[in-house]
């Protein structure tokens, strides 16, 4: 099979549960960067018509979307049964965990587009995040004890720790009252993928 791109930015939480993945399934690949996240053009998307990253391109084409990109790369190791990607449990509190870390994501876009264009962050959102974050915190050694112990990697885990991660770099919330979760990040943050891929932000060359 040939080489796999990737397509995104150095800043995003969504692009690097993707990057992470591949380093931690040892998925060779290049990362190509979106520099102008602005564009209105879908080519700088890999063609993408929602205007959004990640994307994985290979020899099928591109394919859209996080979850989907972390799915095809367990595929392509040929270690998907040791990956938990999401829904793939029965236990509640991760299902509750994924959903959790997937609004807090989801959240913080909305907050840094709000930010960029001066208008100011809605309290309901922030506080939903905050809350999300207490349960997480109250919740995190709960959710791990229900995940395979064979696991190389899951969904849960490598989303959260990125969470964790981007909301102080994007500056939308500081993150030490979350001792658990700040614990855990810090944790994780020892692996060489994680090293691979910190947060910064994408300049031209």
């Amino acid at each position: 099979m040939k080489r796999i791109t990737l397509v995104g930015r150095s800043s995003s939480h969504f692009t690097r549960i993707a990057r992470i993945f591949a380093h931690e399934l040892g998925v060779e690949h290049d990362f190509q960067v979106v520099f102008d996240i602005m564009s209105a053009d879908a080519r700088d998307y890999a063609d993408n018509p929602a205007l959004k990253v990640p994307v994985l391109v290979d020899e099928q084409g591109s394919l859209f979307g996080t979850e989907n990109i972390c799915r095809a790369l367990a595929l392509r190791s040929g270690k998907a049964e040791r990956v938990m990607l999401r829904g793939e449990t029965a236990a509640r509190v991760v299902a509750n965990a994924e959903e959790l870390v997937l609004h807090i994501m989801g959240a913080e876009v909305s907050l840094i587009m709000a930010k960029l264009t001066g208008a100011s962050a809605p309290e309901k959102v922030v506080r939903g995040i905050a809350k999300s974050l207490d349960w997480l915190d109250e919740n995190l050694d709960g959710v791990r004890a229900a995940l395979p112990a064979s696991r190389l990697v899951s969904f849960v885990e490598i989303a959260l720790f990125c969470v964790v991660r981007h909301l102080p770099f994007r500056e939308v919330l500081a993150v030490e009252r979350w001792r658990t979760l700040v614990a855990f990040a810090d944790q994780l943050g020892m692996l060489p993928s994680a090293r691979a891929t910190e947060f910064r932000f994408d300049q031209k060359p």
